[in-house]
């Protein structure tokens, strides 16, 4: 069966996703799309040469009965009412995250996919697919280095644009440690707090980077996450499990090592997108075989709404300097923990 796929918002992710399904995975056509710029959205047909409808807003594509399934890939502040719009028609939808752009917003969706009664929302928590944290959590799970205790993290970008601001390293950076530290230890997160060390002179005037998240979880296991958004060097992300027995690492990403010069070395990624461009076909293939059961897989809508609690909480300590609470509600029994 091939899924009729709308897209809402054709920037780069959104271009970048129907490259994906049309050109490198099976089981979904691009059929519709929309932008606020009816430009960019007529030019994302065109790229691809598709021959797809465009629609003047997110409200209209949902209601086609062209499209079966949908993709938000706007900007974050207006994923809420096309997902909310794409639920109540009981069509499967892929948001890139946020789920929405606060945690009320999440909840929002959380009530009216349960008012549903079927799962049909996953959020682009692309992380959970990637091959590396696969295998952490397969070692988790089968508990090669007995319960977790302790986690040391890093988020490390070469740079960033003139418009990132210091919350935005919670909100935009950590919120994927937030979401795949969460799914790698099966645990909730009871506080936080924010230290910033001495800042880096690399950094705009403003933006106070390196960040330390330090975070505790219902089950007692403490995580540190450094946030280190100008770190000149590369793209790196780090991520240390020390459990009972023994302490499990995230695996390097695949390069070539070489010999030359007197040195020896391996090749560090400087672009996010190449980091994880492996997992997006991942997870967008998982997306294209639950919309063909006319469901949803991957990262729920409550997972969306967890990490928009933990990050709100982030961004407060931020502030204070305080240790912050977490204060997430009881899940409910409609959503399995984890995905």
């Amino acid at each position: 069966m091939t899924v009729n796929i709308g897209v809402i918002g054709t920037g780069a992710i959104g271009r970048d996703h129907m490259r994906r399904i049309t050109q490198t995975l099976a089981g979904g056509a691009i059929v519709a799309v929309s932008d606020v710029n009816r430009g960019a959205a007529e030019a994302s047909l065109a790229a691809l040469d598709l021959d797809g409808e465009v629609f003047a807003t997110g409200a209209e594509l949902v209601a086609s009965p062209k499209v079966d399934a949908v993709l938000v890939t706007s900007w974050g502040g207006a994923h809420e009412p096309d997902v909310l719009s794409a639920v109540k028609a009981g069509k499967p939808v892929f948001c890139e995250k946020p789920l929405a752009t606060t945690a009320q917003g999440c909840r929002n969706i959380v009530e009216a996919e349960i008012a549903g009664g079927r799962r049909l929302v996953q959020v682009g928590f692309m992380r959970r697919y990637d091959a590396g944290y696969r295998m952490l959590k397969t070692m988790i799970d089968a508990g090669t280095i007995g319960a977790p205790l302790m986690v040391h993290g890093a988020h490390r970008n070469p740079t960033v644009g003139a418009n990132y601001t210091t919350d935005m390293a919670i909100h935009d950076t950590l919120i994927h440690e937030i979401d795949v530290l969460r799914w790698l230890l099966d645990d909730d997160y009871r506080s936080v707090q924010v230290v910033f060390p001495r800042r880096t002179p690399n950094a705009r005037e403003g933006l106070r980077d390196p960040q330390v998240v330090m975070i505790e979880t219902v089950k007692g296991v403490r995580i540190d996450v450094e946030i280190f958004v100008n770190c000149v060097y590369g793209y790196d992300i780090q991520c240390e499990i020390v459990g009972e027995t023994g302490i499990a690492r995230l695996p390097e990403p695949m390069s070539i090592q070489t010999r030359s010069g007197a040195r020896l070395s391996n090749e560090i990624l400087v672009d996010w997108k190449d980091r994880f461009i492996d997992s997006y076909d991942v997870e967008l293939k998982d997306f294209l075989a639950a919309a063909a059961r006319g469901t949803a897989s991957g990262p729920t809508a409550w997972d969306g709404f967890a990490a928009a609690v933990a990050a709100d909480a982030c961004v407060k300590a931020q502030g204070s300097g305080a240790i912050e609470p977490v204060a997430m509600p009881e899940r409910p029994a409609f959503y399995a923990f984890g995905a």
